[in-house]
């Protein structure tokens, strides 16, 4: 088998030590230091042997292997605990690392007491590779973006941080997992079912009390300030608390979040509730009864939506004369035809929104003050609540409630012009007039985008050449590579490579056919380049090509 690329090993690394609330790259060291044991993957491993009652098969591929690496190392940091060692004999604070001292105990190997189950045996490595391998991938780790050279403030802004959020805990699913992710990599569990069995919030038929799950979580996160000692898994612990309640992509991008200065990131981004705006937007008309208040909302939120200064303005820039609804208030009739034609333009608005809403301010707090004037409540904060709330429930409803997130209404797709250029072309359009082959499929999803007219007439070309094959084989022909102005396609070397650059030339299969079948069925008539691969036995080639060009490994 052929070994794992480093990416893919840097994933099994990442969700290891995540769990084991240990640095991650001490893994990478580890791997690069041992090569050994051979393993039945194809791999080597990080050095990990059976010990206790783990068999040699447990260790046999490169996952277990750094799963139980991950274990022994926990293991090995708990008995120098045990032993005295202190929060900076096992991490060097400043440099953001385990200390030398902890990394020439780690080179020196472990065997965990026969009660520590989880744990195996570490074989004894080599100090100086160790110590050089390890530095390498933690540089590797914070060279990704700039970094500050010391890391002396990481600990206060972490408690800072934790310091802030329970004020700002409003029940939400990722706050609750950032608080649970917290107390259990501070508590050395592997599981959020341990934590609440710590916690001994789960009665006999496994149900858990959200409310006093919430207690317990705020109570914990209260107390971290207090029994904070610097020990690795504790820091570790507090930076998967802000990397979650952040919602930052790494622990890298969350250190370095937290020491620009956002330890007000605790407070809860409104960027949140933007699908709660949306959900709100698209079950308006469903609902709408012309109320006064209901129209004043709309109203107001087209005037802060659009930057305008009064209602007034609003309603003169929704097509309507405001003079005409001053000159009629003694005539009913007219009263009620000015409100409908109003009604109509401020929904017509509304249809707008969940397609032109790009979450800038003044679009989201024009949408709170929505919010705000239908539900007739009082204050910015209130409403703010409200929407938590709200988004509470969403996050928990089920897909067919009352409170899930609504299905996305289709954008109505634009009358097609009379002749496709770069500037005009629809994702989702036909290529062809009522042909199978979307612009979408040819561009990869609007990924590669055609700049020049030769291209879109390229593809225009290719279009109409594959709807007649589409047409003779009877089945749905499922694009793989079309235009891509950086690639060729198949590896084939009488066509020419560079036909998929140009736009004319489509990659696909057919369900329950191969491309062998393809080929034979096609031949006898397909003017241009043809061909298949035995290395990909379900592909099939098309190009427009002048020349007719087959090409058959």
């Amino acid at each position: 088998m052929a070994k794992l690329s480093s990416d893919q090993r840097d994933v099994y690394y990442r969700i290891e030590a995540i769990r084991a609330g240990i640095h991650k790259p001490i893994l990478a060291a580890l791997y690069k230091t041992q090569q050994a044991p051979p393993l039945e993957d194809g791999e080597t491993g990080l050095g990990i042997a059976p010990a206790n009652r783990i068999p040699p098969s447990q260790v046999n591929t490169l996952p277990e292997q750094i799963r139980y690496a991950a274990n022994t190392l926990r293991s090995l940091t708990d008995h120098l605990t045990a032993e005295g060692w202190q929060g900076p004999d096992l991490w060097d604070h400043p440099l953001g690392r385990y200390s030398d001292r902890f990394l020439q105990r780690i080179a020196e190997g472990y065997s965990p007491p026969p009660s520590d189950l989880p744990a195996a045996r570490l074989e004894p490595s080599d100090a100086e590779t160790l110590v050089r391998t390890y530095g390498e991938d933690v540089a590797a780790d914070y060279s990704i973006q700039p970094f500050p050279e010391q890391l002396t403030d990481l600990d206060k802004a972490l408690l800072a941080f934790a310091a802030q959020a329970p004020t700002h805990y409003q029940r939400l699913t990722f706050q609750q997992q950032a608080c649970l992710e917290a107390a259990r990599i501070w508590r050395k569990l592997d599981s959020h079912g341990a934590v609440i069995t710590a916690f001994k919030l789960s009665n006999a038929v496994g149900i858990v009390d959200e409310v006093a799950l919430d207690k317990a979580l705020l109570t914990f996160i209260q107390q971290v300030d207090r029994y904070f000692l610097g020990y690795p898994n504790q820091r570790e612990a507090l930076l998967r608390l802000a990397q979650l309640w952040g919602q930052r992509d790494s622990r890298e991008a969350t250190i370095r979040w937290l020491l620009m200065g956002n330890t007000q990131g605790v407070e809860t981004d409104l960027t949140q509730l933007d699908p709660v705006l949306i959900a709100f937007v698209q079950g308006i008309p469903r609902g709408y009864q012309g109320k006064g208040h209901h129209r004043f909302a709309l109203t107001e939120a087209y005037r802060l939506w659009q930057g305008l200064g009064s209602r007034t303005a609003a309603i003169q820039d929704l097509g309507i004369d405001p003079q005409v609804l001053l000159d009629n208030t003694d005539d009913p009739a007219q009263l009620a035809h000015n409100a409908a034609q109003i009604d109509r333009a401020l929904l017509a608005f509304l249809e707008t929104v969940p397609i032109a809403y790009d979450g800038n301010g003044e679009q989201r707090e024009a949408l709170i003050r929505l919010v705000q004037g239908w539900q007739q409540l009082e204050g910015r904060q209130p409403t703010l609540q409200w929407l938590f709330e709200k988004l509470r429930r969403m996050e928990r409803a089920n897909r067919d409630g009352v409170d899930a997130m609504p299905s996305p209404h289709p954008q109505i797709l634009p009358r097609r012009p009379t002749r496709w250029q770069p500037d005009t072309l629809h994702l989702d359009a036909a290529i062809v007039d009522n042909g199978s082959f979307t612009w979408a499929e040819a561009t990869r999803g609007g990924l590669f985008m055609p700049a020049h007219q030769v291209t879109v007439d390229a593809i225009i070309r290719m279009a109409t050449l594959a709807q007649e094959a589409r047409d003779r084989i009877g089945r749905p022909f499922l694009i793989t590579h079309w235009y891509d102005p950086n690639r060729s396609g198949l590896s084939c070397e009488s066509i020419d490579p560079n036909r998929h650059s140009l736009g004319d030339a489509i990659d696909f299969y057919c369900p329950g056919l191969t491309g062998r079948q393809l080929y034979w069925a096609l031949d006898p008539w397909w003017p241009g380049g043809l061909g298949y691969d035995t290395h990909y036995p379900r592909l099939c080639h098309l190009d427009a090509s002048s020349d007719r060009t087959r090409w058959i490994p």
